[in-house]
């Protein structure tokens, strides 16, 4: 879809935030959860997000938004914090109409995408995180020499943020994309200008680092994909090996590169999509009777209970936990609709006259 048929909208949190979001493309669902420095409108204007939106919005049907204090939606709030942000999510999800989709987390929307895949697993088809973290840094171990590298960086951020002279900000963007030729780094000096205030910027960087979402990245139920490059200049690739170690139902890949926002000249950028087209378009999908897609692993669940073996006779089949099983088994009880000691017997009972349609000429 071209830029010009970029559908924007807007919708209000709980709070009262006025939070700005935007549609494109065509295919199946994908949203992209809110993280730091977008602009629904500029980044289609903007060498650093174009080419993400260009070949996303070929391939699924995208919805993204600004988080609050940022681009398009309220600069003058009051809660930056994971709630809220989560809270922000489910809203325009709900504003956009989506039902079930691909939840796309990246870096710091990387924790939103986790804690909102545990609430809603419903919802998520697909969870892919790229470039994410469990822990901010404020709760990660610190040296005196770090400590001090921190607040000399908040206060260069409350001087020189919004200045036209980029000599402050050029300080992050050489860690952003630091394999940027001089117009993607000017580029994206412009994009931190325009995104949102000094203030805020430090009050971003400082809720970033209270985020913890490692005792609940446990608890996801969901099919998901984590990608890392294995040199990120923001993220260590450390980072990157926590998240996928915390959930149950995962897919680990290594990229190869520095650029913690990549870029169409990276390496890793055409093995990027392809992980992510793959990832989405080969996980068969039943629809239930209400409509409900099950997940690739909840068909295969799904089959062995209909051949009759145990939770943890597949549990073993799959290397995963018995409680994993259980959750999945949770999920397509949801599905169809099911509840009660006989939902078991029920569920089984379906995916047998699910597999002899399928057969029939």
């Amino acid at each position: 879809m071209p830029h010009h048929e970029q559908r924007i909208s807007f919708t209000r949190a709980p709070d009262g935030t006025r939070l700005a979001y935007a549609t494109h493309g065509s295919g199946y669902p994908l949203v992209r959860a809110a993280h730091w420095l977008t602009h629904l409108q500029y980044d289609w204007e903007s060498p650093v997000w174009h080419p993400w939106l260009t070949e996303l919005g070929r391939r699924f049907r995208m919805l993204r938004y600004d988080e609050r204090g940022c681009g398009l939606s309220d600069w003058d709030v009051d809660d930056f914090s994971l709630d809220a942000w989560v809270d922000d999510l489910e809203t325009v999800v709900d504003a956009a109409g989506y039902e079930r989709f691909a939840l796309l987390g990246m870096s710091q929307g990387a924790p939103v995408a986790i804690r909102y895949a545990v609430r809603h697993p419903e919802r998520v088809s697909h969870l892919i995180i790229h470039g994410g973290y469990l822990l901010g840094w404020a709760l990660r171990p610190m040296t005196d020499l770090e400590r001090q590298e921190r607040d000399a960086l908040m206060t260069l951020m409350r001087i020189g943020w919004g200045r036209d002279n980029p000599t402050f900000r050029r300080l992050f963007t050489a860690d952003f994309v630091p394999d940027g030729d001089d117009a993607l780094l000017q580029a994206y000096d412009e994009l931190m200008r325009r995104t949102t205030s000094p203030d805020n910027a430090v009050r971003f960087e400082l809720a970033f680092g209270q985020l913890d979402v490692t005792q609940v990245a446990q608890e996801v139920m969901v099919p998901t994909l984590v990608m890392h490059l294995d040199n990120d200049q923001v993220i260590s690739f450390s980072r990157g090996r926590h998240v996928a170690a915390a959930i149950p139902d995962v897919r680990f890949v290594q990229l190869h590169g520095r650029n913690h926002i990549l870029q169409p000249r990276d390496e890793a950028w055409p093995e990027f999509l392809g992980q992510l087209e793959r990832f989405i378009g080969t996980e068969a999908i039943d629809e239930p009777p209400n409509g409900q897609p099950l997940s690739a692993r909840e068909n295969q669940v799904l089959r062995l209970v209909g051949q009759g073996l145990s939770n943890q006779e597949i549990a073993a089949r799959f290397g995963l936990s018995v409680r994993t099983i259980e959750r999945h088994l949770s999920n397509v009880y949801v599905k169809f609709d099911l509840s009660g000691k006989s939902a078991r017997a029920a569920a089984a009972a379906r995916e047998v006259e699910l597999r002899g349609r399928d057969r029939r000429p």
